[in-house]
């Protein structure tokens, strides 16, 4: 039995919930989920340009733990990109889920 997901600080939501390639009807795509974490540790890493120990400080995270969010999500992002899927990213409307800031 694994160990419980422990929250984690996601201080940014997302203001769109998909991505697609253009000219396709979501409904012939394939879909990838990007959960809200994997988000967050894009964001932070790619988009703000942290450095993964201080990115990992920010979600209440181990630095290892941190980098293999983000390995995982770039993964599902190059997934979508490469083979032409939609990509969605997770929603959490459950504040109990996740501790966002």
């Amino acid at each position: 039995m694994s160990r419980p997901k422990k929250c984690r600080c996601i201080n940014c939501s997302p203001n769109v919930s998909y991505f697609k390639p253009k000219g396709i009807p979501l409904t012939n795509l394939e879909e990838v989920l990007l959960s809200l974490d994997e988000f967050e540790a894009i964001r932070l890493a790619d988009y703000e340009g942290f450095y993964h120990e201080e990115a990992a400080g920010k979600m209440s995270i181990s630095r290892a733990t941190f980098g293999r969010i983000l390995d995982i999500a770039r993964g599902k992002v190059a997934d979508a990109i490469i083979n032409g899927k939609a990509l969605k990213i997770e929603i959490i409307n459950d504040i109990n889920k996740m501790e966002v800031n």
